[in-house]
């Protein structure tokens, strides 16, 4: 899925030609060797997930370039990723031509995956839902994506980081529901709770 004629087209979806080596850097990118999960293989997850929910966009060729650019710029260190990831695709489109409006949407959906909160349209319900469905996985893909995680935050000290670890996952867990869209409330919740609730004892035992 992440390769250069499928972003074209994603590009193009939108009325947009591929200019400027954009691809090249954008796969230099997410191919860094600190990316243990936020990387070319989550972004290919990502893209074959929405290929089967494309249908429920309304907005679908802009939710896939927010899919493609959502973490392109990713430094566990910092905690504006999201918002420069957003700029970076912004700037682009901006650049060639791109419709005001569709940046804007596309801008929106990028940030949202910041919090995945603020779930007010379907095309945010969809892009988060997509961003979160490895929480819904089988124990063992949970498990990798969870090792994944830590090796991203190898900088943090085990008590630090098994706090803060525990926060964010107990976040999730207190949602009434983790999926917004139906389709993926379907798939992913019971699994994903117990995914959370098992990491989570682990975390604090």
């Amino acid at each position: 899925m992440f390769d250069k004629g499928n972003f074209s087209r994603a590009l193009q979806a939108i009325e947009v030609s591929v200019r400027d080596n954009i691809f090249d850097r954008l796969e230099a990118a997410y191919t860094q060797p600190h990316r243990y999960y936020h990387n070319q293989s989550h972004i290919s997850e990502c893209l074959r997930l929405f290929a089967n929910h494309r249908h429920q966009a309304n907005y679908p060729g802009e939710v896939e370039i927010a899919l493609w650019f959502h973490d392109a710029i990713y430094d566990p260190r910092r905690s504006d990723n999201e918002e420069r990831s957003a700029v970076w695709i912004s700037d682009y489109l901006q650049t060639n031509g791109a419709n005001t409006e569709a940046i804007a949407r596309i801008t929106d959906l990028i940030l949202a995956t910041k919090t995945h909160t603020h779930l007010n349209s379907i095309d945010r319900q969809l892009t988060i839902d997509i961003d979160l469905a490895i929480l819904g996985y089988s124990r063992e893909a949970f498990e990798a994506y969870d090792r994944a995680i830590r090796q991203e935050y190898a900088w943090v000290r085990e008590p630090q980081y098994k706090q803060a670890r525990s926060s964010v996952l107990q976040g999730f867990l207190q949602r009434p529901r983790i999926y917004s869209t139906e389709a993926f409330l379907d798939l992913y919740e019971h699994q994903a709770r117990s995914n959370l609730r098992a990491k989570i004892a682990e975390l604090n035992a």
